[in-house]
């Protein structure tokens, strides 16, 4: 059974794993290199849309190889097996209420660009670049309305951390002032998943340990990873159907990120008395960082590419030969901002290709760790195989011993002792010479 049957199964299951995970590893490469060619601030347009079409297709391979399987199990979703890591297909009919588990330290000083130039206005502002406190949530898209609880270190009676709530002002990203809270606000920008905090609400909560944000998403978009696999979570079907997914230990740990969750490894008994794990759990390889980081980059690029379609824009009303001095004059100078918030808009998506840089050589340690103990573990299975094909050869030498018969040996016995018996009754019919007239 164990020769023949669980040591076999169990190869191809992580032989299967190994798989996807040098292809991860091969495509984090890759996604460096486009981060290290975007960081130039020599790319054309063109160069940068290539670069991001490349990285938006990369991100999508990713996630696809987070729904991996073996004889038709999954083998990233833990005991899940038959619910794959990432959804397959655009996903409405569930709502998801996520309780993501963060800290302190997921909350980033960014930049942003703020009075953006109108071409049409007759007054603005000379663009500026102004430091903004980001955390960055697992997922966009999100319905508005998001809750926060953190911990400060003060605890009540019996020694529990006590939790403290933040208030959220829900924020539209098309508001001039989503990136602009007040010192004591936190706003909320469900379209981009961002929650900004104002400098004192920063300062109160950057050396928190435990920082929960809860908020509900619908909508989920084909290789987005699936909320029942990382975080405490609520799913409401359309029909009013509600099914509860919970970790037992749901705290931040910046080594593992996103929450150490219950341990569901599959074991296979390898040997008498002996199991071995042979899973792979998927928040131990994909994480929601590196698609959120590739976000980050459309965004700059994208917004980099809308500064210029307005500079050219100017350009092109600047040969009109019709117009007034007024107007020239008007055009001139908001060349002119545009031209500075083109250059501040370049030094962000910089920023955020230097930021893809960092994310995926993190991402890649992940894996390595995560290749390295699955190597190890296949290691030992091996060793283990071939102790037991060792073991069954020694094993089949012992019973032939015991049990199977020398058939040359036997055809002599055989042969012996049918001639001795047929003697016997030759023997015996000489000796006994009596018919049945004898009798008579």
């Amino acid at each position: 059974q164990y020769v023949e049957k669980n040591i076999p199964d169990a190869i191809s299951w992580m032989d299967t794993t190994e798989s996807s995970l040098d292809v991860v590893n091969e495509i984090l490469r890759q996604m460096n290199t486009y981060c290290n060619q975007g960081a130039n601030d020599t790319l054309t347009a063109e160069d940068r849309n290539s670069i991001v079409t490349n990285l938006e297709q990369l991100k999508q391979h990713i996630y696809q190889e987070g729904n991996s399987n073996y004889a038709g199990r999954y083998v990233f979703s833990g005991y899940k097996t038959d619910t794959p890591l990432v959804f397959n297909e655009v996903t409405k009919e569930y709502k998801y209420t996520i309780t993501e588990p963060l800290c302190g330290e997921d909350i980033t000083s960014e930049w942003k660009v703020m009075n953006l130039v109108d071409i049409e206005a007759a007054d603005n502002q000379m663009p500026t670049q102004e430091q903004v406190y980001r955390m960055r949530l697992g997922y966009k898209e999100l319905q508005p309305g998001a809750t926060i609880t953190y911990t400060d270190g003060a605890m009540d009676a019996d020694g529990t951390l006590v939790k403290q709530d933040l208030a959220i002002v829900d924020k539209e990203l098309t508001d001039p002032t989503a990136y602009q809270p007040g010192p004591d606000e936190v706003y909320f920008i469900a379209e981009t998943g961002e929650l900004i905090f104002g400098k004192n609400m920063y300062e109160k909560v950057r050396k928190s340990e435990h920082i929960d944000v809860t908020y509900t998403k619908q909508k989920f978009e084909t290789n987005e990873l699936r909320p029942e696999h990382y975080f405490n979570c609520t799913r409401t079907s359309e029909d009013g159907e509600v099914l509860n997914f919970e970790k037992e230990d749901l705290n931040y740990n910046i080594e593992k990120k996103f929450g150490v969750k219950e341990g569901q490894e599959i074991q296979y008994e390898v040997n008498f008395n002996q199991k071995l794990t042979i899973n792979t759990q998927g928040d131990e390889a994909f994480t929601h960082d590196i698609g959120r980081a590739i976000d980050d980059i459309i965004n700059a690029v994208s917004d980099v590419k809308e500064t210029e379609e307005k500079m050219a824009e100017v350009d092109k009303r600047l040969e009109d030969v019709n117009l007034t001095e007024d107007e020239r004059k008007r055009l001139e100078k908001v060349k002119e901002q545009l031209l500075s918030e083109f250059t501040l808009r370049t030094d962000i998506m910089q920023s955020a290709f230097a930021g893809g840089l960092s994310d995926t050589v993190e991402m890649q340690d992940k894996v390595n760790v995560a290749m390295s103990d699955l190597g190890g573990r296949y290691n030992r299975l091996l060793l283990t195989q071939g102790r037991l094909n060792d073991q069954q050869v020694d094993f089949e030498d012992l019973l032939s011993t015991n049990e199977d018969v020398d058939l040359v040996d036997t055809i002599i016995k055989y042969t012996s002792a049918e001639t001795i018996y047929n003697s016997s009754l030759s023997a015996a019919s000489k000796l006994v010479q009596s018919t049945l007239l004898d009798f008579l």
